[in-house]
């Protein structure tokens, strides 16, 4: 259930969050339910998002998995935009106006800022968390070290599960 966060701002809402995220993942072991979860809590919690989800590394492609907001770019090619930048270089990468980083990749118009970390498994990109905002210069440096922390915490929970891949039945 999310906690009352009307009321709290800042600092103190991130903390809140990360510790719902991580008591969410610590009880979740299905990678989809997990990633679908992640980003509607990251959407509710942070203020001035647009857009916030996962791309999944397949092959040297990233292609969608869960999000919220509107409408995204399905697949993302290695080394182009923020996501695949950061998938490339495996780093996390924070954009404060998006229009000026070399090979921008508009999934959304509206978007000005970006924030993307990488999910690694194993020394394996797993895929990437990615932020936008429609406001320049919307994340600080401690948004990127906490979207890095919550990467880590998807990382290892999708390592729990066997597999991301659905069951025949």
């Amino acid at each position: 259930m999310l906690p009352e966060i009307r009321f709290i701002t800042g600092q103190e809402r991130n903390s809140q969050m990360e510790i719902v995220i991580e008591d969410t993942l610590a009880e979740e072991n299905d990678p989809l339910a997990a990633l679908a979860t992640v980003s509607a809590y990251i959407f509710a919690f942070m203020e001035r998002l647009n857009w916030v989800g996962f791309y999944i590394a397949r092959g040297d492609t990233l292609v969608v998995g869960p999000y919220q907001g509107q409408p995204a770019c399905v697949r993302i090619p290695f080394g182009k935009g923020v996501c695949g930048a950061a998938a490339a270089e495996r780093r996390a990468i924070r954009v404060d106006e998006v229009g000026m980083f070399p090979g921008y990749i508009s999934c959304d118009s509206s978007t000005r800022s970006e924030l993307v970390a990488p999910i690694i498994i194993g020394g394996k990109l797993f895929g990437v968390l990615d932020l936008d905002s429609p406001e320049p210069a919307r994340f600080s440096e401690d948004d990127l070290r906490m979207i890095q922390r919550i990467a880590n915490l998807v990382a290892k929970a999708v390592a729990r599960s066997a597999t991301l891949e659905p069951a025949l039945v």
